[in-house]
C-alpha cells in the first residue's frame, strides 16, 4: 500500500478533490478509485460541504485506469468502490446530491471522459487531448460514456469519438458540448474553483433541488419531472434560506445561506 493517491481540502463550502498520482499519469488504481469514492462521501456527508471541485495535481487529469490492476478487478466481479462510499461516475448506489465541478488539463482519457460527463459543469484547459479509446484496447466503455456521451453531444459527435477511439482536442469538446469553459493551460483549476465558488455561494437546498429536478427530467423524462416540480419548488419556498433570499434583496444586500 502507497500513500494517499488523492489530495481533498475543505476550502469555505467548497470540497477541493485532487487526483495526485501524477508520476503515473494520474492512472486510477483501485487505490485511487476507492479514495475518489470516499471523497465524494465526504462531500455527501458533510452539511457545511455545497460543491466539489475534481481536479488533478500534474501535466495530465487521467491517462485512464491502471488496466493490469484494474481489468483483472473487473471481470473478476469485485466491487471497485467502498460499500460506504460514493460512486464518483454517479452510476450505481445512493445517487449524488450535491453539485461537481470537474477541471481538465493534458490527456483525459477514459474514465477521465466519464468522470467529466458524470460532472455538473466542466472546464478544460487549451492543451487538453481527450479520447474514449477503450475499443481499441478490445473492450468497451463502462463508466457512463455509452449512457451519456450521446446525451450530451448527440449521437453522431459521440459514435464519432467513441467507436474510433481517436483523441480530440478542447474545442471540439467545447462545440460538443462535453465541456462549458476553455481557458488557459495552467489555468484550469482557478477557473474551476471559481465556478465552484459562485455554486456554493448560492443556497444550497435550492441548488440541489434545481439539480435533482433537472436529472430526473434527463434520465426520466419531462412528465416526471413536472410531477414533482411544484411539490420540489413549494419545499424550498418554506426554508429559512428563501426567507433570508428574499430579505437580502429587499435590503439590497448579498445573501447569506445557511443550508436551512
Amino acid at each position: 500500500m502507497t500513500g494517499p493517491v488523492l489530495k481533498s481540502e475543505k476550502r469555505g463550502n467548497v470540497w477541493l478533490m485532487g487526483l495526485n498520482r501524477a508520476h503515473k499519469r494520474n492512472a486510477f488504481s483501485l487505490q485511487m478509485l476507492r479514495e475518489l469514492s470516499e471523497a465524494y462521501a465526504q462531500l455527501e456527508a458533510d452539511d457545511d460541504l455545497w460543491c466539489g471541485l475534481l481536479y488533478a495535481e500534474g501535466e495530465h487529469f487521467t491517462g485512464g485506469l491502471d488496466l493490469a490492476e484494474v481489468g483483472p478487478a473487473v471481470e473478476s466481479g469485485q466491487d471497485l468502490f467502498p460499500t460506504d462510499g460514493v460512486d464518483p461516475l454517479d452510476l450505481f448506489g445512493a445517487r449524488r446530491q450535491k453539485p461537481v465541478v470537474c477541471a481538465v488539463q493534458g490527456y483525459c482519457l477514459t474514465i477521465g471522459v466519464e468522470l467529466l460527463l458524470a460532472s455538473d459543469i466542466r472546464v478544460a484547459a487549451s492543451d487538453t487531448k481527450f479520447s474514449q479509446l477503450e475499443v481499441g484496447r478490445g473492450i468497451m466503455p463502462f463508466g457512463g460514456a455509452t449512457l451519456r456521451f450521446p446525451q450530451v453531444a448527440g449521437w453522431g459527435n459521440a459514435m464519432r469519438w467513441m467507436l474510433t477511439g481517436e483523441f480530440f482536442g478542447a474545442d471540439e469538446a467545447l462545440r460538443m458540448g462535453l465541456v462549458q469553459e476553455v481557458v488557459e493551460a495552467g489555468e484550469q483549476f482557478n477557473a474551476g474553483l471559481r465556478l465552484a465558488e459562485s455554486v456554493a455561494k448560492r443556497a444550497p437546498l435550492a441548488v440541489q433541488a434545481t439539480r435533482r429536478s433537472a436529472l430526473i427530467a434527463v434520465e426520466q423524462g419531462a412528465d416526471a419531472a413536472k410531477a414533482v416540480l411544484v411539490d420540489a419548488a413549494r419545499a424550498t419556498m418554506r426554508t429559512e434560506d428563501a426567507v433570508e433570499g428574499v430579505r437580502s434583496f429587499l435590503e439590497r444586500r448579498e445573501a447569506v445561506f445557511q443550508g436551512k
